[in-house]
């Protein structure tokens, strides 16, 4: 068995493949601090005061945040499609928060407080709208594209 071809693809693609995950990883991080420093309450704070509503919170974010980036470096073109969609996923994922803060009025308080109710229903709120953002990068035309390419 000839592994020649596997191992020059690996090679010839192994550097693209550390740089679209490093930028990616430099996203999810940069993302979720960011996040943390918008969000009214502490999450991490509570998380080790051992809170589970911000345990919760914080996993749907987490969560929230990595599938779309998956997402876009299955379809991505190359590293700027990462860059901009891993900075639209974050904007979303924070108006997310505040969609689902109008909807479950003091939504902070709440989650502080240890209300699981309102926890899950932000989680579930932000790893929908991940799903949804994921289908939406996952544009049928780039797969054309590509193919042409």
């Amino acid at each position: 068995m000839d592994f020649a071809p596997s191992i020059s693809s690996f090679v010839a693609g192994f550097p693209n493949f550390i740089i679209q995950l490093g930028a990616a990883l430099g996203l999810f991080i940069a993302s979720l601090f960011v996040y943390a420093i918008m969000t009214p309450h502490k999450e991490l704070a509570l998380i080790r005061a051992g809170n589970p509503s911000a345990a919760l919170a914080f996993g749907g974010v987490v969560v929230g945040l990595a599938i779309p980036l998956g997402a876009c470096l299955t379809y991505a073109l190359g590293l700027l499609d990462v860059v901009i969609w891993g900075v639209v996923t974050l904007l979303l994922q924070i108006l997310a928060f505040r969609f689902a803060d109008i909807f479950l009025r003091g939504l902070p308080r709440r989650i502080a407080e240890g209300d699981v109710a309102a926890a899950v229903f932000l989680m579930s709120v932000k790893i929908g709208l991940a799903i949804i953002i994921a289908g939406a990068i996952a544009d049928p035309n780039m797969s054309i594209m590509r193919r042409m390419g």
